[in-house]
């Protein structure tokens, strides 16, 4: 049985012949069939970031890729007079993507070649298939999520953070406040649930237990009262992060057991982790009730463990544990915490369901 073809993650275009009809530098104009266009938006769609390594005067050409409407739809461009294997080399070490995840696309056999030798990992197509590439399974991902779709924006909005970070000559604390942070903590829906079970997967790092919750079993503690499954996201002013984490929490009377929590490594800068603690903190102290974590050391979830320990979680019993069944496996820790009122954070905005009730309307955390 023949292993799944991976999906693409970036496809590098080259300008000329390719992207567009003619050469620039030899017509003084070029255009865009319509084919090529709807390709362009169906791979954004798909959540498949799209770039370009074209040997061509930067301004000139970047002129006409805005005059034919598609430069929103492109990141990272790289046009100018050097190789294109170190155009392409450029684009994925910024994006941190595998060489085996990007893709380049040439009417030229020599400069596919080129590419070729020097990153052979790279999967290179001849221009003539250009109109065919939505039909190839490499770019038709199983699962298009909504975060796949925002995938583009959330890279671009990326770029934007990073620039004026570099740029801010003042505290981190204050850049986080003059960025208009907002996070949102809301229940999940069925629509969600690819989302979610992708977070449990790739967000090693910043993953309590390791443990992956599959799309049949997330399905069903959607509809059990007993538990919440939450979905994480946040946007600042420059643009959407998209959804950052996720939060698997058993409510019982005398206290509530957090089985998970998963957050993407992207907003470990931003402090996400300490105030999704500190949030759920807050609304157990408000219902009367402690917090008790599940935590499984791997060999990746250091910064997990500190986050844990930082907010206050201890192997000291907390009342109520003894109510929980026994962890799944013995290397499983519970970890206590004695819950009590937490002031909201001063470096976001925090919009979250009020977790004692019923309702999933988003409340203003600090602002009753």
């Amino acid at each position: 049985m023949s292993s799944p073809v991976k999906t693409v993650k970036c496809l590098v275009w080259d300008l000329d012949n390719t992207l567009w009809d003619g050469v620039l530098l030899e017509n003084g104009e070029v255009t865009l069939r319509e084919e090529i266009r709807r390709v362009i938006v169906g791979l954004d769609e798909r959540g498949i970031l799209q770039a370009v390594a074209s040997r061509n005067d930067h301004d000139h050409a970047w002129e006409w890729v805005e005059k034919l409407g598609v430069a929103e739809y492109l990141v990272l461009p790289q046009i100018g007079w050097g190789p294109k294997s170190a155009s392409v080399r450029a684009i994925a070490d910024k994006l941190q993507f595998a060489h085996g995840a990007v893709a380049f696309i040439d009417d030229t056999a020599m400069e596919l070649a080129e590419v070729g030798h020097h990153l052979p990992e790279v999967r290179l197509y001849p221009a003539e298939v250009a109109t065919t590439l939505l039909e190839l399974p490499e770019f038709s991902p199983e699962v298009v999520t909504a975060d796949s779709r925002e995938r583009r924006r959330m890279y671009q909005a990326g770029f934007a953070r990073e620039s004026a970070r570099t740029g801010f000559t003042g505290a981190d604390e204050e850049f986080l406040r003059s960025a208009g942070l907002e996070m949102r903590i809301r229940r999940a829906d069925a629509d969600d649930l690819a989302r979610v079970e992708e977070l449990t997967l790739r967000t090693s790092q910043m993953n309590a237990t390791g443990v992956h919750y599959s799309d049949e079993t997330l399905r069903g503690l959607l509809s059990d009262v007993d538990h919440e499954v939450l979905v994480v996201s946040m946007t600042d002013k420059f643009g959407p992060h998209g959804a950052v984490g996720i939060v698997l929490l058993e409510k019982r009377d005398t206290v509530w057991h957090l089985k998970l929590l998963a957050t993407s490594c992207r907003v470990v800068a931003f402090g996400a982790g300490t105030v999704l603690l500190n949030w759920l903190a807050d609304q157990a102290a408000a219902a009367g009730v402690n917090l008790v974590a599940d935590f499984r050391r791997t060999d990746r979830n250091r910064m997990m463990e500190v986050a844990y320990r930082f907010a206050g979680f201890g192997e000291e019993p907390v009342p109520g544990v003894e109510d929980l069944p026994p962890a799944e496996t013995p290397d499983v820790e519970r970890l206590g915490l004695r819950t009590e009122r937490k002031p909201a954070p001063t470096t976001m905005t925090v919009h979250a369901v009020v977790l004692s009730g019923q309702s999933s309307d988003l409340v203003v955390w600090g602002a009753e």
